[in-house]
């Protein structure tokens, strides 16, 4: 059974203060010893410290590895052949320890093209078993008692060169992972979910590349673009793609050019001076002088086009994860598929998504299901979910296709909750 926060075991390895320093990658010599140190590994620990909240387009600024005892540290800025590294990534004979490598497997596929087989990923196994608080530090504490140092979290990552408080941070994400892996299949077998992190790691293992491109009507997702009128939604439109520009071409992140309260604000006044530009929180009066005239410009563009053509309801139309776009009867299935999602979460205290995709949810609304076999053959529905949901998923869709039928099903009343 999984531990409570009073019965941490011991650590398995020295205290963080305790540990040898860490070896640094940052030369052909220094690949070539860390793939020596993995050799005969069955398990590494592994990282990345990106700078997403001081570039436009985040990029790789650090890669951790832990094999055994040894932490490495690997500087991507370096010129360095890492063809070696990624061989070990997609051998499927070595897993790949994680915590929360969504993103990592993300960003190191998207720059480096790499491959990952045989994943484990420790916070979706405490979603799995649980945890109220699955991030790492929470789960190290819970098992080991071990408390770190979370400060450097968001530290500019592409400086050079790294603070020892950096360095101390980056080492200790991967060096216990290992251990942290045995404890936590563990607990996962005692309580039956070890199918769970499974599937989910291979979705990791098998998530496309995604090379992120500027969307305007990306808008449309800002939290409160809904309230806008038509109007007002063709402002925030040429205000967000300003916003865009403006940021790609200081190389900062969107959200240090404007704030989405600003944009919002800002589209529902449209100001058309300097002077109307003092006031707007997160507006402050030094940026009137750097972008004020290129904001107004931008709110004078959206005034003369007019009202949009469709107001703000999220992603574009067509789009695969948009439920939005749903006919009435996928809808209401999806709605019942959602909350009987929810009540299952609840019950078998696990992550609701973890129980279900959101993707996954979505496809069995359009494809309508009605036997176990049909059910099998939805993409994405794994066997272990079949087998544990199968018959009351049958039964879900049974009645629901029962009352379709039989014009038992109120569409206007739903209609009105979207």
């Amino acid at each position: 059974m999984s531990r409570t926060p009073n019965d941490p075991g011991s650590l398995p390895q020295a205290e963080p203060d305790e540990l040898p320093a860490p070896e640094f990658v940052e030369d052909q010599a220094g690949v070539e010893e860390l793939l020596s140190a993995l050799e005969g590994h069955e398990a590494i620990g592994v990282d990345t410290e990106a700078d997403s909240f001081y570039s436009y387009r985040e990029k790789v600024c650090l890669i951790q590895v832990t094999a055994g005892d040894r932490d490495f540290l690997l500087d991507p800025f370096k010129d360095l052949d890492l063809a070696g590294l990624a061989k070990v990534f997609a051998d499927p004979g070595v897993t790949k320890i994680f915590h929360d490598g969504e993103f990592d497997v993300m960003i190191l596929g998207r720059e480096y093209g790499w491959t990952f087989k045989n994943l484990f990923d420790t916070r979706v196994a405490a979603a799995a078993l649980g945890f109220s608080s699955p991030g790492l530090a929470a789960v190290l504490e819970r098992y080991f008692g071990l408390q770190l140092d979370k400060s450097e979290q968001r530290s500019d990552w592409s400086r050079r060169p790294l603070s020892d408080s950096q360095i101390a941070y980056a080492r200790l994400d991967t060096r216990y992972l290992e251990p942290l892996m045995g404890h936590m299949r563990a607990d996962l077998e005692a309580e039956g979910r070890t199918a769970v992190v499974d599937g989910e790691c291979q979705r990791l293992s098998d998530m496309p590349v995604v090379h992120r491109e500027f969307d305007p009507e990306a808008f449309a997702k800002i939290k409160g673009a809904r309230r806008l009128d038509a109007k007002e939604s063709q402002v925030l439109r040429e205000l967000f793609i300003l916003r865009d520009r403006l940021a790609a071409e200081r190389d900062v992140p969107p959200f240090k050019v404007l704030g989405n309260e600003a944009l919002l604000t800002l589209a529902t006044r449209m100001p058309d001076s300097l002077e109307q530009l003092d006031g707007v929180r997160g507006f402050p009066r030094g940026r009137r002088r750097g972008m004020g005239r290129e904001v107004l410009a931008a709110i004078a563009e959206g005034k003369r086009k007019g009202p949009i053509a469709r107001g703000p309801r999220g992603p574009k139309p067509g789009k695969a994860d948009s439920a939005k776009r749903l006919e009435d009867p996928e809808f209401e299935l999806h709605e019942r598929l959602r909350e009987w999602r929810r009540k299952k979460a609840e019950t078998e205290n696990m992550d609701a998504s973890l129980v279900m995709n959101r993707h996954v949810m979505l496809r069995l609304a359009k494809a309508r299901p009605r036997t176990i076999e049909e059910l099998a053959d939805v993409e994405g529905l794994l066997e272990w979910q079949v087998e544990r949901y199968g018959v009351a998923l049958e039964r879900l869709m049974q009645r629901f296709e029962r009352e379709l039928a039989a014009g038992e099903i109120d569409f206007e009343k739903r209609r009105r909750r979207r």
